[in-house]
């Protein structure tokens, strides 16, 4: 496994201590994760994005979306049939297993909404940064402040600082 120095990084930032462990979470391989099922990631405006997951096979019922620890945990998993025998499979290509997808969100991320249509489940986000957080711009005043500076001998004029 290879190793990288941040050290470079923490002396140009502030703040980003979680970023190397984010990295690490990366570039580490999860043995457990796979494509099922499928999923797209869409950024549908400056602070909107919507993850669109295929359920084909689940109703909204058997579908669990929740918010922890920030991130978004969508998992389903499949209501238990009874096992008549009626039906023989010659071919069985359409998955039903249970799943749970992890999706990390960045800072002040939150779902606002989901919905599904066509085998799609659509969870709708939004950033919303705080108001205390937007950059701001900082006015610089004159204080007009006279320092008068005392010496053994001649006394210069006080001056104004700008």
């Amino acid at each position: 496994m290879r190793t990288y120095d941040f050290a470079p990084l923490y002396r140009s930032t502030v703040g980003f201590d979680r970023l190397a462990s984010m990295v690490d979470r990366a570039m580490s391989v999860d043995v457990n994760t796979n494509g099922y099922p499928p999923y797209n990631i869409e950024k549908t405006d400056e602070n909107d994005f919507r993850i669109s997951v295929a359920i084909a096979g689940f109703s909204e019922d058997d579908l669990l979306i929740e918010m922890r620890d920030g991130q978004l945990v969508i998992s389903a998993k499949k209501a238990e049939e009874e096992d008549t025998g009626q039906v023989t499979y010659l071919h069985r290509g359409i998955a039903s297993r249970a799943f749970e997808k992890r999706f990390h969100l960045a800072d002040h991320v939150r779902a606002i909404g989901a919905s599904t249509e066509n085998g799609i489940l659509h969870v709708e986000m939004v950033r919303e940064v705080p108001e205390a957080l937007k950059p701001r711009r900082i006015e610089i005043t004159g204080t007009g402040k006279t320092i008068e500076a005392k010496s053994c001998g001649k006394v210069p004029k006080p001056r104004t600082i700008a």
